[in-house]
Order: structure tokens, then C-alpha cells, then sequence
């Protein structure tokens, strides 16, 4: 009987047959398909070793242990070793060989019909059967997690659509950091659209953080899109969007007091096909970083206006302050989010410093260089939603 159970415990052998757990008792099949990808608990079968491993060792101990010392009530940690990376199916697997080997191990002692034996035995099986609820749920409400996030990423995506590689006369680059968990857009946003007379690009930052602001910075890159190919004039696409943005805060203030403080800083641009300057109007946005050569400039523009949604207040005229823009400059656009991240020891994030060091090989490196710079400097946590575009332009 003692070798006879040790080589059963050996031979209990998980196949996974199209995601089928099953169990062959002192046989080894060798035909192997491919597993169901679907089931959630398909990453841990490489770990089912364990477990059996376990329930092989106690019941080599408990056959080579005296008769007063049992050893079989620690089969009880195979199956609670398997809910922790198994399904239900596994764990319920597990648990079904756990309880055969304690029914097979007091078969031996003869003590299978003692009040003892017959508690660890329905103790056994209650907690495996709990084990497989536990799994059950879990795994149900991970599928459940990762429906949610599929959809929100795609929501996500959808709101705040990547920047083309090229756009018109420019290359383009853009990052955004979330800083709340799981989230791929907060308040920040960014967007880029052809004109007939070059590209067209704003960057935003919402008041506030993470998604509570992300319905204001749908409405903001809505009604950029549409003005940006509707107005030919920067001024009347600036004035477009505050307005837009007034009417929505005046709205969301009859429901909410504090909505009605809400406002979105902008820079927004206009990138001529046919002049090597930037156009620009800054709606109290931080000023973006021009890099020639060695050289880093802050384009700071001598009459900035109100943020978007303040405009009422102020009744500003939006004038166009324009700047050289020649072949091989490249400008970042950023939000506070960067330059306001704080290090371990409470020090801001010196952006300018820090691009000094890129290696200037295109857009796409310079966004990478500030973003896994700024990880660094911060820890790996950002405090605020960060956003950059980075625009160079080509020669003609």
C-alpha cells in the first residue's frame, strides 16, 4: 500500500487538453494541444508542480513517520497553494487528489472511521470547496476588470487620438503621463489638425487632475477640431474655444459651484507651409522650449491672454506674436505637469536643464528622453498629468 500511493502521487500528472484540467491517475499521456488562452487561470499551470510536489512530500513524510505524528492535515495547503495562481478548475483539481490522498493515507492507518480522521476529512473538503468559490469569483471579476479597461482604453484613445508622425512642413511627437492609476488621459490634452496654409496644434491644461477633468478636455479638443479647419484665422479659433469653454463651465455651475472656477490654459499655434516662423497665442500656458542648435529658448510672448474660460472676464483682444521657426529647430510643448513635479527632495523638475542633455536625433527622442528623465527624477509617480508635443521642422 505505501508504494503503491507514493506512486500514485507521482503519476497524478496535469494535461491541459484546449484549456481541460484532467487528471491521470499512474499513467503519463503524451499527446499535448493547445491550451484555451481564454481561461484566466492558464498562466499559472507552470506553477501546479508545486502543489503536487507538496502533497508527494507529506505523504512521503506521513508513510515514514511514526504512527502518533500525522502529517496528512497539511494537504490542506496544496489546494490553498493553487487558489493563489490556479482557476477554479485547478484548485478544485488540486483539492480532489488532496482529499483522495487523506481518504488513502487513514485507509492505510486504519483510521479512517475515527471521529478525527472523519473532521480533517470534511475540513479538507470544505475549505477546498471554499478555495474554488474564492477562485471562481476572482477570476469573474477579473474578466469583468478587463472588459471595463478595454473599453475605457478605447474611449480613451478615441478622445485623445494620437499625433501623425508628420504634419505638413513639421514632425511630430507627443507623451502623456496620467497620474491617476490605469488611466491613459486626465486633464491635459493636445491635438493637431491641417489647415491650407500649414498645421495647427494646441496644447491644454484643465484645472484640477486626473478623470474628473477629462470631460473639459473633451470639449476643448471637440471644438478645436471643429474651428481649427473652420476659422482660417488664429484670433477667431482662439476665441472659439473660449467661448466654447465659458458656455460649458456656465452650465456645469448651475449643478456645481465649483465647476464654475474651472478653467484651461492653451497655447495654440499655427505652422506656415510657406514662412519659417511660429504663430502663436498663449492663453496663460507655460511657454514652450524652442532647441537650435545648442541653444534653448523660452518662447515667452509679450501679451499673454486670460486661460480659456476666464476670457469674459478680461474681454482680451488676441493678437498673433509670431517667432523664427527655421529648418531643424525644434519646439516642445509641455504642460505643468512636467515642470512642476517635484523631486525626493522637494526640488521642481528643471526642464530646461534636462533637454540639454538629448542627443537631438528627432522628435520622437526628445519626448522619450524628457519623459523616462522626468520618471526618474520623480520616483516613478507623477503628482499631476504631464503632456508634451514635441514639433520639428523639415527642411523644405
Amino acid at each position: 500500500m505505501p508504494v503503491t500511493m507514493v506512486l500514485w502521487q507521482v503519476g497524478a500528472v496535469v494535461v491541459f487538453l484546449g484549456g481541460d484540467v484532467r487528471v491521470y491517475a499512474g499513467r503519463v499521456p503524451l499527446q499535448r494541444v493547445r491550451s484555451d488562452q481564454r481561461r484566466p487561470w492558464r498562466s499559472g499551470h507552470a506553477l501546479v508542480g508545486l502543489p503536487l510536489a507538496l502533497m508527494v512530500l507529506i505523504t512521503i513524510a506521513e508513510l515514514w513517520s511514526p504512527p502518533e505524528v500525522q502529517l496528512s492535515p497539511l494537504l490542506v495547503m496544496a489546494p490553498a497553494i493553487t487558489a493563489s495562481f490556479g482557476g477554479p478548475r485547478l484548485t478544485g483539481m488540486v483539492g480532489g487528489i488532496a482529499v483522495v490522498d487523506l481518504i488513502l493515507l487513514d485507509l492505510r492507518s486504519d483510521s479512517l472511521g475515527t471521529r478525527t480522521m472523519q473532521t480533517q476529512l470534511a475540513a479538507l473538503i470544505v475549505v477546498s470547496a471554499l478555495l474554488v468559490l474564492f477562485t471562481y469569483i476572482r477570476d469573474r471579476h477579473r474578466m469583468e476588470l478587463t472588459r471595463v479597461r478595454s473599453v475605457a482604453e478605447a474611449a480613451q484613445r478615441a478622445l485623445l487620438r494620437p499625433l501623425p508622425p508628420q504634419l505638413a512642413g513639421v514632425r511630430l511627437a507627443s507623451m502623456y503621463l496620467a497620474a491617476e492609476q490605469e488611466a491613459q488621459i486626465g486633464g491635459d490634452l493636445y491635438a493637431a489638425a491641417r489647415t491650407p496654409c500649414g498645421a495647427r496644434i494646441v496644447i491644454g491644461d484643465v484645472r484640477g487632475k486626473g478623470l474628473p477633468s477629462v470631460s473639459d478636455a473633451a470639449l476643448l479638443l471637440g471644438a478645436f477640431r471643429e474651428a481649427a479647419r473652420r476659422h482660417a484665422e488664429l484670433p477667431d479659433v482662439v476665441l472659439h474655444l473660449d467661448e466654447s469653454v465659458s458656455a460649458d463651465l456656465e452650465e456645469q455651475a448651475q449643478g456645481c459651484r465649483e465647476a464654475g472656477e474651472n478653467f484651461i490654459t492653451a497655447a495654440v499655434l499655427d505652422i506656415p507651409d510657406d514662412r519659417p516662423v511660429i504663430d502663436m497665442i498663449n492663453c496663460g500656458h507655460p511657454p514652450p522650449l524652442l532647441i537650435r542648435d545648442r541653444e534653448v529658448m523660452a518662447l515667452q510672448v509679450d501679451d499673454p491672454v486670460p486661460p480659456l474660460g476666464l476670457g469674459a472676464l478680461a474681454d482680451p483682444a488676441y493678437h498673433v506674436e509670431t517667432f523664427d521657426f527655421k529648418a531643424g529647430d525644434t519646439l516642445l510643448l509641455y504642460t505643468d505637469g512636467v515642470i512642476e513635479a517635484r523631486g525626493p527632495s522637494g526640488a521642481f523638475y528643471p526642464l530646461t536643464e534636462r533637454i540639454t542633455m538629448w542627443r537631438r536625433d528627432g522628435p520622437e527622442t526628445l519626448v522619450e528622453h524628457v519623459r523616462d528623465d522626468l520618471l526618474a527624477y520623480v520616483g516613478g509617480c507623477l503628482g499631476d498629468d504631464a503632456a508634451m508635443v514635441a514639433i520639428q521642422r523639415l527642411p523644405e
